[in-house]
């Protein structure tokens, strides 16, 4: 089985007689990190400050006392995690692919991100650790069939659990049902001109933004083609992610790496290795503050 990626790794067609342009997937940038709050995190952890209970006025008569009232707090203990990535390569290939490896090298933070969204949306396996909180047991909203009536249910949702929605996370599925949904006259509902919109900037006065990373095919474990995951929606002021430095890059020549119990020594082989990591971590203040979008029909 392959352990590295050399001249010869099977899928790279390109030659100096083929095009010069290497056809690469969308830019990814981290939907939470475009809509959550981000705080300081140095590497022990930090203590995130939480409003739990605001002060109410009260109406009085002339010269009678003023009410006091006094809000309440409560933290939760953001503690930094890793993620990170390896990816060897051979020294001819770096030479022979450039390109090619340039672009690999430049995916390899859009992985984190990647991880990143995706453990903050649910994905199975859980939180990296237990100061790290999870959107996946927000309530859940059907929006397929009366798709508008799906978003109202969930902006009430985060309503009625004390939040106001203030952004939307939507997959590229989430996106095509968007698209496809029309009003009694086939007009579409969440664009102005099929011509020139591709996309939904904005739902209920809310911004939109699109990651794969929130897609799951089983949302609700019953198993796979019952209700996907299609989005979530939520008061994002409630969100706090923190990262400890950026993203670090590292090359390595002479290590010895354990690639699923296989030794690969770098300097043997005349190849090298190039790491991403980051330290990151994200806190809600309430899981009630937020709605999760499934396939479920909406009545």
């Amino acid at each position: 089985m392959p352990v590295d990626i050399s001249r010869s790794t099977a899928g790279i067609t390109l030659t100096p007689e083929q095009s010069q342009e290497i056809w690469s997937a969308a830019e990814y940038a981290s939907a939470v990190m475009q809509l959550a709050q981000r705080v300081d995190l140095p590497g022990g952890g930090v203590s995130v400050d939480i409003l739990t209970g605001e002060p109410e006025a009260e109406w009085v008569s002339e010269t009678d006392e003023k009410p006091i009232s006094r809000p309440t707090f409560a933290n939760k203990l953001m503690t930094p995690y890793t993620a990170a990535v390896i990816v060897p390569f051979s020294n001819q290939f770096k030479r022979d692919k450039a390109r090619l490896y340039a672009e690999v090298v430049r995916k390899l933070p859009q992985a984190l991100a990647r991880k990143f969204d995706s453990t903050v949306f649910g994905a199975p396996g859980g939180a990296p650790g237990s100061n790290f909180d999870t959107l996946g047991g927000a309530p859940s909203v059907g929006i397929s069939g009366n798709t508008y009536g799906g978003l109202v249910a969930a902006d009430q949702s985060v309503a009625t659990g004390g939040g106001l929605l203030n952004g939307w996370a939507l997959s590229p599925q989430a996106r095509g049902l968007l698209l496809g949904s029309v009003d009694a006259d086939g007009r579409p509902l969440f664009i102005n001109n099929i011509q020139t919109d591709g996309a939904v900037p904005a739902l209920l006065g809310a911004p939109v933004y699109q990651t794969k990373g929130v897609y799951a095919a089983d949302a609700d474990g019953a198993g796979a083609g019952t209700a996907a995951r299609l989005g979530f929606a939520g008061d994002w002021t409630s969100a706090h992610y923190g990262i400890v430095e950026n993203i670090e890059l590292s090359i390595a020549t002479e290590a010895t790496l354990n690639d699923g119990g296989t030794q690969l020594n770098l300097w043997q082989r005349n190849m090298f290795a190039v790491r991403a990591e980051f330290e990151v971590g994200f806190r809600v203040r309430d899981i009630a503050h937020f709605a999760q979008l499934t396939s479920a029909t909406q009545a």
